[in-house]
């Protein structure tokens, strides 16, 4: 790939400039006295490395965004409000709840037509992500959310299948004297939203319990969605050594599902629905409850245990606007799909700290196990000549996944400023299925697979300063295909598709963190990342026969690229967070579908965009006001793997403005948000390789929203 090796000089040299320049930049401070300002930044805790530490002495990629600031002037709704200026990641609202958002980190998930694919989601240790790598984020509670943590890269390993990244989002914790919230939203397209919050501690329980419920007529036709969340979390402390937290969570979605647009009908009438889902009344109702338990016991000075478990179950009730004459196939297992799922696991954990103060050794010995266990049927989305009914039965089926894995991972500073780390995961996961539905020209499709995977990471970190860190890390990963995908054999050929082979991969980062200070306000940090990821047997679609996607293995991928961040306080009032992010995701060997269209080599993988940036300057002066500007860039994102349709690139614009009185014990927070404030045309999130050509999905216009928070505390 020529085109390739000519970019890549572009991001390493970058790279090496801003360590040069932080690298002196850091030397010359140790001549000097460090800014007393400097030590005012606060020290953030991260826990998605598996071990706790300070943000500033782990040698992985990670974002740490703050609850209250992701709150800050915003619906509380989406996980893309919270995470804009996440570098490697790609966040797009689909503006259709009854789909997930559209999530992908450096790549990975990017093919995903629904849910969340190629990424582990975690909420309060629970995970969100199946064991063959499918998940979804709809459950997450913005109200309550302590912080969220995004990991990026190598270490990601440690989480085993599905592992291109991490995002890791955590309740708050209740302390001190009782405060109760209620929150009220209104804005665009009849949009609603009606929030409940109580939290404190009694008696030695701290409790946190969020309730809210969003309402939307939506942007365009077929898009009104009614959410109902629920998320609550208990601690306790057992005896003077150990802690008890349970988290409950509940969530509840009825959407309309307008589908996507062909370019051509996105350029004439960017809010128009296809008759499809019209006709068909595309719908999608969910409902989700899961509980957890987590006990962690300091056994002594340099032992931990921790035990997790969880149990959950989840129904989708589903109706698409799959053609009545596609219905038609033998193969074809209807437009209706109705899923029952129960799914439970644990995650057992010992830390271990040995060697001396100067030169510790930890060690992280753990098992996780997961299992799900579904009723999956189909039916026809028409019954007598109505459509959108649920008729026929035509899919019948007992699925179960699981996986076991042991983990560990060993961290020892074996000098002064020199920390090395080495982790290993063996994955193993097992999909079974027990075919009801047997009927003529649709045999029986039961079956077994499993897949196994030893996956090591290694990295090492040089401290070089109290302030600067650098550090480098490499890992091996591997996806296997979700259920969905291993389904169906090419050719409508009956059975699970065993050909299908998991994809593996090898990833090497290279990074720079920094805290800095200048003057009597100038601080902030900074960070800048280098990687690389190379993948053999990328999963990719083989061909949309009778209803039904089957997929084959395409060879060879690279991802490369370069991401930079900084959190920085100008002066005491104005504050400026900022990312970008170059991805070079392509092809490295081409590949032809089962009916002979060919896609070469070099061409870019589907769903990705090759920049991202963004900026937001918030000027917070020394009153009871607060305002906001923030600005987002978006390159053209590949819809298809032939790159024969690119959505167009975009910016948009962004502005806020709060207000926050207090009156004893009661505060009210008054907030007002425009988005798209040109009034910007763009696509706001694309359905990858969609086979009736609809690949967009419209981004809303200007949008208005005000709202008010008010809290008494006790």
């Amino acid at each position: 790939m020529p085109a390739v090796s000519r970019r890549a000089p572009y991001p390493l040299a970058t790279l090496g400039w801003l360590i040069a320049l932080g690298f002196a930049h850091t030397v010359q401070a140790q001549a000097q006295t460090e800014p007393p300002t400097l030590q005012t930044l606060p020290s953030v805790a991260v826990t998605s490395t598996l071990e706790a530490v300070t943000l500033d002495r782990t040698s992985a990629s990670i974002v740490v965004v703050d609850g209250e600031k992701a709150r800050d002037r915003q619906w509380q709704v989406n996980l893309s409000e919270a995470l804009p200026g996440v570098p490697g990641l790609l966040l797009q609202n689909r503006q259709n709840y009854a789909q997930d958002l559209q999530l992908s980190i450096r790549g990975h998930g990017a093919r995903s037509t629904f849910g969340v694919r190629g990424v582990q989601i975690f909420v309060d240790g629970i995970p969100s992500t199946m064991p063959d790598g499918q998940g979804q984020i709809g459950n997450v509670d913005l109200s309550s959310a302590e912080r969220i943590e995004v990991m990026r890269g190598p270490y990601s390993t440690l989480y085993g299948n599905a592992s291109g990244g991490v995002v890791n989002i955590h309740t708050e914790r209740g302390e001190g004297a009782p405060l109760v919230q209620s929150t009220m939203a209104l804005g665009s397209n009849g949009q609603k939203r009606l929030g409940l919050k109580a939290q404190g501690e009694a008696q030695g329980i701290g409790y946190v319990v969020s309730a809210s419920r969003y309402l939307t007529d939506g942007w365009r036709a077929q898009s009104a969605a009614d959410k109902n969340l629920l998320n609550a979390r208990l601690d306790t402390q057992v005896g003077e050594d150990g802690h008890v937290t349970l988290v409950a969570n509940h969530v509840a979605v009825d959407a309309l599902d307008p589908g996507g647009l062909t370019p051509k009908d996105w350029a004439a009438q960017p809010r128009s629905v296809a008759q499809g889902p019209l006709d068909y009344h595309s719908r999608k109702n969910t409902r989700q409850t899961q509980v957890g338990l987590t006990y962690e016991r300091q056994l002594d000075a340099s032992n931990v245990l921790r035990l997790m478990a969880y149990a959950g179950e989840r129904s989708i009730v589903q109706y698409q606007s799959t053609p009545m004459s596609a219905q038609q196939a033998p193969t074809s297992a209807g437009g209706v799909i109705d899923l029952q799922r129960s799914y439970g696991g644990m995650d057992v954990r010992w830390s271990h700290t040995t060697g001396s103060a100067e030169r510790p050794l930890n060690l992280v010995l753990g098992l996780a196990a997961n299992t799900v266990n579904e009723d999956r049927r189909g039916y026809n989305n028409f019954d007598q000549g109505e459509l959108g009914v649920k008729g026929a039965l035509r899919r019948k089926e007992r699925n179960t996944l699981t996986n076991v894995d042991p983990y560990a991972l060993a961290s020892w500073t074996f000098a002064p400023d020199w920390t090395a780390q080495a982790g290993l995961r063996w994955s193993n996961v097992l999909l079974q299925s027990r075919d009801k539905y047997i009927a003529p020209g649709n045999g029986d499709d039961s079956g077994t697979t499993g897949f196994h995977r030893v996956l090591p990471l290694l990295s090492l970190q040089y401290r070089v300063s109290d302030s600067a860190n650098l550090y480098a890390s490499l890992g091996n990963g591997f996806e296997t295909p979700t259920f969905n995908e291993i389904s169906y054999r090419p050719s409508a050929r009956p059975g699970l598709n065993f050909d299908l082979q998991p994809a593996t991969s090898t990833s090497a980062e290279i990074g720079w963190r920094q805290r800095f200070a200048a003057g009597e306000h100038l601080r902030g940090e900074w960070n800048a990342v280098l990687f690389q990821t190379r993948t053999r047997n990328e999963i990719v679609v083989a061909e949309n026969t009778g209803g039904r996607s089957s997929f084959q293995n395409a060879g060879r991928t690279k991802r490369q690229g370069l991401e930079l961040s900084t959190n920085t306080w100008l002066t005491s009032q104005w504050q400026l967070n900022a990312a970008f992010t170059w991805l070079d995701a392509t092809l490295s060997e081409g590949f032809c579908d089962t009916k002979g269209n060919c896609t070469p080599a070099g061409k870019r993988i589907a769903g990705t965009a090759r920049t991202q940036t963004y900026a937001a300057l918030d000027w917070k002066p020394a009153t009871d006001w607060r305002f906001g500007l923030d600005v987002r860039n978006t390159g053209s994102i590949a819809a298809n793997d032939s790159n024969s349709v690119l959505a167009p690139s975009y910016t948009v614009l962004g502005a806020s403005a709060g207000y926050t009185k207090r009156f004893g014990g009661w505060k009210l927070d008054t907030f007002a948000r425009i988005d798209n404030l040109t009034d910007k045309r763009y696509v706001g999130s694309v359905i990858v390789n969609e086979g009736n050509g609809r690949f967009y999905e419209s981004a809303p216009g200007r949008q208005w929203m005000v709202g008010a928070n008010l809290a008494y505390q006790f």
